[in-house]
This record gives C-alpha cells, structure tokens and sequence, in this order.
C-alpha cells in the first residue's frame, strides 16, 4: 500500500511541477503567475477541487512519446469564490507552450460538460501557443470539441475568458464564443494570424502587441472587454464581476443587501443636465449617483465610449446599464456603439439581470463611412436585442430622444417596461433647428421668422409632455428622485413573465 502511495505523492508532485522549475522561473521572469498560481488568486481558500491530475497525451509521433508530462498543459477542476460554485481551467505555458492536445481539450470539455449539467459558469484562464502541432488534426479535432459546448453552453451558464498569455489561430476562437473576454496588458495577446504570417502576406510590419495586444483589442477592435495591469488585479477584478451574475439562466443574480437606502435623494442631479442643449455633460456622474454605494463595473470602458455599459446594483439586485454618453461624439448611436450595446443587452436577457437605459442621444451618427460600414443593420441589432429582450426594461430620459434613437432606446414601443423622463428632456423626429428648416424651409431666407418658428417648435416639442400625453412616458420625474423610482419599478417588476410565440431562435442582423 505504502508503495502505491509513494506513486501517487510522485505523480502529483510531477504535475504540480508542470513543465519544471526553470520554466516556471522564465514565467515569473516575465511577470505572470503559473497556471496554479492563478487558480490560488481566482478561487476561495482551499476550495478547489482538482480533475484529471494524472491525465497524458497519447501521441507517439516526433519523440512525443518520451515527453509526457501528468496533466498535459492544463489545470482543471472546480472551486468557490466568494462561496459560489464555478468550473475553471487554467492553461500551463511551462507544459509545451500550453498548446493544445487532444488528451487537452478532453479535459476541457470534461468540465463544461459537468459545469453544463449542474448549472455553474465556467472561467478559462487561456494561456496557450494553440494547437500542438504533432498532434496534426487530432488537437484541432480538441479545438471543434471545445468549439461546440462553448456554442451549446451560451445563454445557458456564464461563459468567462481571461487572457493571460498568447491566444493565437484556433486558440481564439473559444474565447471570441464566450461572454466576455479580459485581458492583461502587455503580457497577452490575440490574433488569428501572427505578425510573421502578416508581413508574408500583405507585407505590413507589425508587432504581436500592435497586431493583438491588450490595448488593441479594448481600444480598437473591441474584442476584448477589459484589460487589467498584472495578473493579481486581473483575477481580483473577475472576482468582482462574479458577484454580479447568477450561476446559470435558471436563476437570477444574487442579491448583495447595502446599507444605501432606495430613497436616497441626490439634489446635485437637478442641475447636472446644462441648460444649453448643446453642452455635453458626464452620464458617469449619474449612473455612479444612482445606484447602489456608487459601485459600478464597466465593460469594454475604453471602446465605443460614446455608450456606457456595465454591471451595478439597485437596492441589492443587479442590473445591467445601458447609457449614453454626450461627452464622446454627443452621444450618437455609430457602428461600434450599437454593437456594444446590443451584445450586453443580450447577455442580461439571457440571464434574468434587469437592463435600466439612460437615455441622451441626438440620433445615429451620420456620413459616409457609417453607411458604407452598414449602420443599418449594426444599428438594427441593437434595436432587435431591445425589442427581444424579455427582462425588467427601464428607460430614463435625461434630455435629448431623437429620432430612430429614441426608438431603438428602451422605448415603450419595444416593450419597455417603465419608462420615465427629466422635465428638460426632449422626445422628437429631431432638433427644433433641423425640423424648422426642413417644415418651413420657403422660410430660410427669413432669419427672424425661422427664429420664431424654431421658438414655437421648442414650445411644443423640446419637453416630455407630447410623448407623455400619449402614453409613451409613465411619469415625468425629478432627477434627484431617479434612485428611488427605479428601485421601486424593480420591486414592481420582480415577477414579470412574458410568453412570445414558439421559435426554434429568430434570426438577429449579424
């Protein structure tokens, strides 16, 4: 017996030692924890529980046979944080640059599956060359496996990516499948082909950290959803995000009892809308002003900022935020912003998180680039993951609802289900200007007149009282009174139920 226990403390030791101790030295040389190490960060205390320790490849081909290592690239298995249940797999850069192995993806998928059944998310903490090359198909055949529970798993269990090394060819495309994808900044990368391959083909000269770093992909192509200093802060701030959600689409998020009342007036908000239509101000302010002890998680904060995003909580419950931003591009609805938006609404509809929309958006931005980009039907993606969301819809409207923007907005027209507005807010087909050079437009030569008629426009329309004699605006509230009716419409709303007809899924305009 003492024999077969001296073998087990052996293999574990091994495993525990990945791909030994000097390449788990070149890894800390460059900043990054090993993939236990993560793993120690991420999850409470003692919690995790280990699968597949001892697993091996089964390659025989290229000396294969002679290098194996138990666990095979990849940490997996289940813990806690914060005292609630979540699969994880961490990937092993000291084991064969953590590329990807049949027997790999094996374990991959193993934990999915298991996560799938019990309802629990799943966070892969991706640290991997990509596919191990003298495996040929056998890894990529891994990466297909892991492809279809990422597709089978969405919408059912929160799907979490984090960047922590190279993601590079088919590696990319799990973490493109999940909810959301995080990165640390000068220490991994994404792309679907490397620098070497691009100067090949097009001749560009580019570095992996141009062509797929962290800030690239929160800054320009809007892949990632954050990026984060060091390995540390980046498994602290999912941490965080994780208290937000709930464990799978069955259940809603937890709720987190704070001390800030639901009544709590803020007399600042009255005067933080200027009263030149054409000042912009910081919607920030009133979204950090109005929920819960004025803890707001942001996503994707440095792509499309024209449109805010993120996590919050309203006496306790979590909500999703939805806000324009008048102080990027006046808060116009473009290409990137819509798509954003439309994403997150998504990801809250799937999983039972009511969606609060503040609204202040003179229309979607105009010019050439934007329709050759397809504004359309970017545009119209956003639209349809508002009109198909079926969670609490709260609207507030702080000043300007212009046009289809208004619309496409939360607005009661697509099922909105409380929808309030500032006194000072404005609900039109467009701005006083525009409209009155286009109704009296025989009048154009006339400055005085069209004065006078962009004055009465103004009368009539730059207020929330037309749209609220119609029934499209609940009530017309003081912005220091916003806390205290959204947290009153989510207790109202705490039960909603909505039967749509049968559909196998609709078909988004991707």
């Amino acid at each position: 017996m003492q024999d077969i226990l001296d073998q087990l403390e052996k293999k574990r030791a091994a495993a525990r030692l990945g791909g030994g101790e000097k390449r788990i030295a070149a890894q800390h040389s460059k900043g990054k924890l090993t993939a236990r190490e993560r793993l120690e960060v991420l999850l409470d205390e003692g919690t995790f529980e280990e699968w597949d320790m001892f697993v091996e490849h089964r390659c025989v081909d290229f000396g294969m046979q002679d290098q194996k290592i138990p666990g095979d690239g990849v940490v997996t298995g289940y813990g806690m944080i914060n005292g609630r249940l979540v699969f994880v797999f961490s990937q092993d850069f000291t084991v064969f640059g953590g590329a990807l192995s049949e027997a790999h993806a094996e374990k991959i998928c193993k934990i999915m599956d298991q996560a799938m059944k019990v309802g629990a998310p799943v966070i892969g903490l991706n640290d991997s060359g990509g596919a191990r090359i003298q495996e040929g198909v056998a890894s990529l055949g891994g990466y297909a496996e892991v492809f279809q529970r990422n597709v089978m798993a969405s919408g059912v269990i929160p799907q979490i990516s984090m960047i922590m090394g190279p993601s590079a060819g088919g590696a990319v495309y799990s973490p493109a499948m999940t909810d959301f994808i995080f990165m640390v900044k000068d220490s991994s990368y994404m792309f679907v082909t490397g620098p070497e391959v691009v100067k090949t083909v097009t001749h560009e000269e580019v570095t992996a950290e141009e062509l797929g770093g962290a800030v690239t992909h929160n800054t320009k192509s809007g892949v990632a959803d954050g990026a984060f200093e060091n390995d540390v802060e980046a498994l602290l701030m999912l941490r965080r995000l994780y208290n937000y959600l709930p464990l799978n689409n069955r259940e809603k998020a937890p709720v987190r009892p704070s001390g800030d009342p639901i009544d709590r007036m803020d007399k600042s908000l009255d005067t933080l809308v200027p009263d030149n239509p054409n000042k912009p101000y910081d919607m920030k302010e009133l979204i950090l002003k109005t929920v819960d002890d004025g803890d707001f998680f942001e996503i994707q904060p440095d792509y499309a900022k024209n449109i805010i995003v993120g996590f919050a909580r309203m006496d306790g419950q979590t909500v999703g935020i939805v806000a324009n931003q008048p102080l990027v591009l006046a808060g116009c609805l473009d290409i990137k912003s819509s798509i954003k938006a439309a994403r997150f609404v998504r990801f809250c509809d799937a999983f039972n998180i009511p969606v609060v929309t503040f609204v202040d958006v003179p229309g979607f931005m105009p010019g050439t680039s934007q329709e050759y980009g397809g504004i359309i039907k970017h545009g119209a993606k956003l639209l349809y993951a508002y009109a198909e969301c079926t969670v609490p819809k709260i609207t507030v409207i702080t000043r300007k609802a212009y046009g289809g923007a208004y619309d496409v907005m939360a607005s009661k027209h697509l099922r909105g289900d409380v929808n309030f507005a500032w006194p000072n807010a404005e609900i039109a087909v467009m701005g006083a200007k525009g409209a009155v050079e286009i109704i009296f437009r025989e009048e154009k030569k006339d400055p005085a007149k069209l004065a006078e008629r962009e004055a009465e426009y103004k009368a009539r329309f730059a207020n929330p009282f037309v749209a609220g004699a119609r029934g499209f605006i609940d009530d017309v509230i003081l912005p220091s009174e916003t806390r205290k009716r959204i947290c009153r419409s989510l207790v109202m709303l705490k039960d909603k139920k909505i039967e749509n007809p049968w559909r196998k899924h609709g078909n988004i305009p991707l």
